[in-house]
């Protein structure tokens, strides 16, 4: 015996205007050839009489009205959905309730708060009922994070179940083809689980979208009920401190911030408009602070990769995940095809930046010089213009800063491989750079000179006295970090050199083959293509330093200029103490001098920024985090293992010493492991006498990694709880596996 609804019209064939929002979703979904019940759509405002819907069968009744599964706004869960309707007069009831549910307050409330002004038109779906094993959802990407990754999840029975309070679904997350997370006792097979995932990802290639889709497996098949898009992904702000541990490690405070961000990213600007061309990239774009850290805004980076052409999901790499085999390549487009002529100018002109460095380094170092003068017979408003003044030629240092080193790599990296294809290992080969005349900003050479002074003559002689003095005319600019200007100088801590010296003893470097012996081997062909690669590798390792010293140099002369101001504030009672503008802004700075920004403000911004800096001191912080709103956790203590990143391979069983900083050098004794929270050039002196190094920052590229590399002593960087180590803990360095294991 036959039924049916009069103006109730099956849903492949119902007009556009008729199906509503969610039922024009499974009809695109029917019309792509996905399996979905038997469906029929009741127009707006249509009679709702009998017609010849099948008494014995199970129905589901739902909304699907025209504002339903937009963009902007989804209506999600606003409009009633009734299950398991059997017989007429229980269909009628249902879809009575699901057209009156459209003036109800939860509706009205949530187009007051979403600004909806579109007039809501109900249609309603009647669905043929599937007997469910096992229902769920599938989100073909990440909607809180924003990440490419597809979240599964499932319940026995009914899917409905997912939305009541207590019950809590079994879940997978897949990744780039692999599974990172599974349920410990899945109601779903492995097999299945990657049917539906896979037939999602399908779907939403197809869809052009990510989408949120709900599903039913009936034992034998997998119907798809439901399809959405997934909005407000790309609201989500992703930030990584994976590469901006390098250049801006530690605590920073809230000047050295506000004068690095617009020197140091103006500088990255202009390298990426030099490679891609025109862009809408502001320095505040690339980074932010969190806890007083920095981060690198990822998405940023993704702009600058969508520019390039390239897969905006491969920056994901980036951030450390986990590989998987359908991991987006970093292959070219037609996009970037069509850069490839201004890729190519780029990539020549960076190449004979070499011949550019030797004459831009001495223009520098005299516009640098320029600055350093007595600041005491200067102005407020010169002081202050002098500040922006250097702030261009630091923009011009910074640039170099990036581009030699960057070079550097590129060169060294090439004749790693070149050596390694003959069974040679470039890091027990001593290619000549120590004897470079030009090779002048290691201050390694020159401590050891100034150790042999003070052993000869002793500490307080004369002597040793006019050696400091030399060594800090050199390298006094040094500092415990060459990208913080609140920390001081060697020069404003001699004594502490001379303890240093004192304590170092002579630096032992690993024995490396001189360069003529250790390819005295290879054939001739080899020997000629490989010499331009090593005369590049050396010249730019030597600008690096030179590049980096000159940098350090000139950015320290903002401690100078800001000291002077502090001076000056705090005789007028607008801060307590020089040092204490260190906790102001820039535009603060500038305000408190030019009296716009009162004496109680001023020291209460700075007294809230040293009592934050002194709660977020010891957190531990993650790697990535996600939006704008995050809270610091709590610091956790060590246990028995830590884990990072390899970055010099080898096992180190030894000591611990937890070294903050140059006070703390005088400590260190042949053998120690060094836990330290980064390293800059100021602690190479360190590196002679460790046995291995455990860094709370740093990547393959750091100065920590970099230079126990040349020691030939194993490295474990970005290593969270490393500076909780406790001093004199025995532990074992691994590094491979980037493992430290304590007791």
């Amino acid at each position: 015996m036959a039924s049916g609804w009069s103006g109730l019209v099956p849903l492949r064939t119902a007009a556009a205007d008729a199906t509503g929002g969610k039922g024009a979703s499974l009809q695109w979904l029917a019309a792509h050839g996905y399996l979905i019940p038997d469906t029929w759509v009741l127009p707006p405002g249509a009679p709702g009489d009998l017609g010849d819907l099948d008494l014995g069968r199970v129905y589901a009744v739902r909304s699907s009205a025209n504002v339903e599964d937009g963009d902007d706004a989804s209506f999600a869960g606003q409009f009633e959905t009734v299950l398991g309707v059997t017989g007429p007069q229980d269909v009628a009831k249902a879809i009575d309730v699901v057209r009156t549910s459209v003036t109800s307050e939860g509706v009205e409330s949530y187009t007051d708060h979403m600004h909806a002004e579109t007039p809501i038109r109900m249609s309603v779906l009647v669905q043929e009922m599937i007997e469910p094993v096992a229902s769920g959802v599938v989100f073909t990407r990440n909607p809180i994070t924003g990440l490419n990754e597809i979240i599964l999840e499932a319940v026995e029975g009914r899917g409905d179940q997912l939305v009541q309070g207590g019950i809590t679904p079994h879940r997978w997350v897949r990744k780039w083809g692999a599974w990172t997370s599974q349920p410990d006792d899945p109601i779903l097979t492995d097999e299945l689980a990657t049917a539906i995932v896979e037939e999602a990802a399908e779907i939403a290639d197809d869809y052009g979208a990510a989408a949120d889709l709900e599903w039913v497996w009936d034992g034998e098949q997998v119907w798809w009920l439901q399809i959405r898009p997934i909005t407000g992904t790309g609201d989500v702000h992703i930030y990584s401190n994976r590469i901006s541990k390098e250049v801006l490690p530690g605590l920073i405070k809230p000047l050295v911030w506000s004068v690095n961000v617009p020197v140091v990213n103006k500088a990255w600007i202009r390298l990426f408009t030099e490679a891609i061309g025109d862009n809408d990239l502001e320095p505040e774009d690339l980074a932010e602070t969190f806890a007083y850290r920095a981060y690198f805004n990822m998405g940023a980076i993704g702009d600058i990769f969508e520019l390039m052409g390239m897969p905006r999901d491969s920056l994901e790499s980036l951030l450390g995940l986990p590989p998987g085999p359908d991991q987006p390549k970093m292959k070219p487009s037609r996009r970037t095809l069509m850069k490839t002529p201004r890729l190519i100018t780029f990539a020549v002109g960076r190449s004979r930046y070499g011949r550019k460095i030797e004459t831009a380094l001495p223009q520098l170092r005299y516009r640098y010089q320029r600055f350093d003068r007595d600041l005491t017979e200067m102005s407020d408003d010169d002081l202050l213009t002098s500040i922006d003044q250097l702030m261009d030629v630091s923009t011009e240092a910074a640039y170099s800063n990036i581009v030699v080193p960057l070079l550097a790599n590129v060169y060294t990296g090439l004749l790693r491989r070149r050596l390694a294809a003959n069974d040679l290992d470039l890091t027990q080969i001593d290619l000549g750079i120590d004897g470079d005349p030009a090779h002048d900003a290691d201050p390694n050479a020159e401590l050891d000179r100034l150790a042999d002074t003070i052993e000869a003559h002793g500490a307080e002689s004369t002597e040793a006295a006019d050696h400091l003095d030399l060594f800090l005319a050199r390298f006094g600019h040094f500092s415990d970090s060459g990208n913080d200007f609140s920390v001081a100088t060697w020069a404003e801590q001699p004594d502490l050199v001379m303890q240093m010296a004192a304590a170092r003893g002579r630096s032992q470097r690993i024995d490396r083959m001189r360069w003529d012996e250790a390819t005295a081997d290879l054939g001739a062909m080899t020997t000629i293509t490989t010499r331009p690669i090593r005369k590049r590798a050396v010249t730019y390792q030597v600008r690096r330093d030179q590049v980096s010293s000159l940098y350090t140099y000139g950015y320290g002369l903002f401690r100078l200029y800001f000291l002077e101001l502090g001076r000056r504030l705090a005789d007028r009672a607008v801060i307590g103490e020089a040092d204490d503008i260190m906790y102001l802004t820039l535009d603060e700075v500038r305000a408190a001098v030019l009296g716009a920004l009162s004496a109680d403000d001023a020291q209460r911004i700075v007294a809230d920024h040293k009592a934050e800096l002194d709660r977020v001191a010891d957190l531990d912080m993650p790697e990535v985090i996600y939006g704008d709103e995050f809270i610091p956790a709590a610091p956790t203590s060590p246990n028995g293992l830590l884990t990072g990143v390899a970055t010099s391979r080898g096992h180190y069983r030894g000591p611990v010493r937890v070294v903050r900083g140059l006070a703390d050098f005088d400590q260190v004794s042949d053998g120690d492991v060094l836990a330290i929270p980064f390293s800059d050039v100021g602690w190479t002196p360190l590196f002679a006498k460790a046995g291995a190094v455990i860094a709370e920052s740093g990547g393959m590229l750091s100065h920590s990694s970099i230079v126990a590399r040349e020691y030939g002593i194993p490295c474990v960087v970005s290593v969270n709880g490393a500076m909780r180590l406790e001093d004199g803990a025995i532990v074992t360095v691994d590094g491979y596996r980037g493992e430290i294991v304590i007791g």
